[in-house]
């Protein structure tokens, strides 16, 4: 697994348009990889040790879906979108598959996240980071699919 976790959690109060992206290059072993966003909606904190979530500026993610898109460096290019749900918690939402056939190589991948539709403001997400996991380990953890 690898995880590429951002030097801080980026919380979106209110935007119109949103877009994350990013690229890593990496001498993966031979096999089929997944990409995932690790998202919040809402903001967590600690109050008295507890945990708790403010999901006062949740909205907007329920009007047009977030698209995701990953592409490699031999040609790979998968894309899905799905609307962001279950505020109150850390999901992991799948940003695509990818398959690895050289070990012995570099893979460059680039992988986004988007919502540029800008009828309507969204707001209350947290951005933590991006895993890639082998895709038999996708049975092991419970990970949110997108169509």
């Amino acid at each position: 697994m690898m995880k590429l976790k951002f030097n801080t959690v980026a919380y979106l109060q209110q935007i119109w348009w949103f877009e994350v992206d990013g690229e890593v290059g990496f001498p993966f072993p031979a096999g089929t990889y997944s990409l995932f966003f690790r998202l919040h909606l809402g903001q967590p904190s600690k109050r008295f040790g507890r945990r708790v979530c403010n999901t006062e500026h949740v909205h907007g993610w329920d009007v047009k879906p977030v698209r995701f898109q990953l592409c490699t460096s031999d040609g790979q290019f998968v894309t899905s979108q799905c609307f962001l749900r279950e505020p109150g918690k850390w999901s992991f939402y799948h940003g695509g598959n990818f398959v690895v056939e050289d070990g012995n190589t570099s893979t460059k991948i680039k992988f986004s996240m988007t919502q540029i539709d800008c009828t309507h403001t969204k707001g209350g997400l947290c951005v933590d980071s991006v895993l890639v996991y082998p895709s038999e380990l996708r049975r092991v953890k419970p990970f949110l699919s997108c169509s």
